[in-house]
């Protein structure tokens, strides 16, 4: 899921000093970010709990299965495995740091340039998107008549992950809008990092292994007519 980011990645300390480029500072954009980002987390922390309350007291699949491959070396693996967590939230966190320190207010409306409106509109996009694809795969696992059965509704029809896409689109809109400051480029390395544990590490390969044990030849037809992560129509 999306990881949430301290509020000192923003870095607000000197924004009361004069702009040495002569341009105002538009910090109303700077606490806009920080509110985006905390909706975002929100979101996530809803969610989150509400996982943890429909599965007490068992423990979330993933993580059991981790202790089941590690054995053994569940403490220290696990110990390593939230530092790890701990450093990617300071690389995460590079788009917040490169918007916070551009000082150089925009001609375009409220004083935010083309980037800045883009990201805007993506970050809606993905808050918007995952939201609704979390609910109807809940409401998809409520029915006691669909154990067994793969969600293939809404947005679930067109992605096996459309969850997974929709935040990797939170996260491109953080570096959409890092584009609008000097070396902005840098920020689309969050996304990309996103996109590569999703797609590649703890996302879909572990939440498709688990699938494909829990309702076998049905998740198998699932793969073989629906693409993993970006929305698109069935496959023939």
């Amino acid at each position: 899921r999306t990881i949430p980011l301290p509020n000192s990645c923003l870095g607000t300390g000197n924004r009361q000093k004069p702009n040495p480029v002569g341009r105002p500072f538009f910090p109303a954009f700077d606490r806009g970010i920080s509110y985006f980002r905390q909706l975002g987390n929100h979101e996530v922390g809803r969610t989150l709990t509400l996982r943890w309350y429909r599965h007490q007291p068992a423990e979330d699949v993933r993580y059991a299965k981790l202790r089941a491959d590690w054995g053994r070396e569940t403490h220290r693996r696990m110990f390593w495995f939230y530092q790890l967590q701990g450093a990617l939230q300071v690389f995460l966190s590079i788009p917040f740091l490169i918007t916070s320190l551009n000082t150089n207010r925009s001609n375009g409306p409220l004083g935010l340039g083309l980037f800045e409106w883009a990201g805007v509109l993506l970050w809606f996009i993905g808050i918007a998107g995952e939201t609704l694809a979390d609910r109807q795969l809940a409401t998809f696992r409520a029915d006691a008549t669909h154990r067994g059965q793969v969600c293939q509704s809404g947005l679930w029809k067109y992605s096996r992950h459309p969850n997974y896409f929709f935040e990797t689109v939170i996260w491109l809109s953080f570096a959409v809008v890092a584009l609008g400051s000097p070396l902005g480029f840098f920020g689309l390395l969050a996304p990309i990092a996103i996109g590569h544990f999703l797609i590649n590490v703890t996302g879909i390969p572990m939440t498709e292994e688990l699938s494909l044990k829990s309702k076998g030849e049905a998740y198998r037809a699932y793969q073989r007519t629906t693409s993993a992560f970006f929305p698109w129509f069935k496959y023939r």
